[in-house]
């Protein structure tokens, strides 16, 4: 059973984390999403019970699944509320977020197919899976360029604020890195900037 080097990606919200995720993806490593691990452990039914003694069936879709679009509305509402909302929701999902990363790093050790994983984690910080990483990169975008992104992605202002609002501080996050990976430019330099860290793994 071969070792592994973990690599966490940190950044504000719309920084590119994912496009690097994707860079590193083809260079052969494998890419850990904690959302969509987060995504899993909302199905899970102590998760859909303990949500709905909290905010009542109005927080289900139609299939009796968690809909995260109303528990998101819910959690990251303006108001000290929404703050009591998401502290519950984070105290509820992320050591189960956690187990299951950890599952999942062992079986990348002993399945041996890549050396290198990539955990794309935002509340990386605040749930502390940063103690799972060998190196944690920062991605670097300018404020501006970063809420152009949200709204490409069909978020107004108001969720992009909400968002960052609810994670760490960029100082915070680009304190915890090692390196630093500029994502402002074009998407052949950032690829650079990936393929450069890679080759240093070595």
């Amino acid at each position: 059973m071969g070792l592994i080097k973990i690599i966490g990606i940190l950044g504000g919200v719309a920084s590119g984390k994912s496009l690097v995720a994707e860079q590193f993806r083809h260079l052969g490593a494998k890419v850990l999403d904690a959302d969509q691990v987060g995504h899993e452990v909302l199905r899970e039914p102590e998760v859909i019970q303990a949500a709905c003694e909290r905010w009542g069936d109005a927080v289900l879709a139609e299939d009796g699944q968690i809909d995260r679009t109303k528990v998101a509305k819910i959690v990251f509402a303006p108001s000290p509320v929404g703050t009591e909302d998401l502290a519950f929701l984070e105290q509820l999902t992320h050591p189960r977020i956690g187990a299951r990363l950890e599952q999942l790093f062992e079986r990348t050790r002993q399945n041996g197919d890549t050396e290198v994983v990539i955990l794309d984690a935002p509340v990386m910080l605040k749930s502390g899976w940063d103690r799972f990483c060998d190196h944690i990169l920062f991605i670097e975008a300018p404020r501006n360029l970063r809420r152009q992104r949200a709204r490409e992605r069909g978020w107004n202002d108001a969720d992009f604020a909400a968002r960052e609002s609810a994670q760490e501080s960029l100082e915070t996050k680009r304190a915890a890195a090692d390196h630093v990976i500029d994502n402002s430019g074009s998407i052949d330099a950032t690829r650079q900037q990936v393929e450069s860290f890679w080759r240093s793994l070595d």
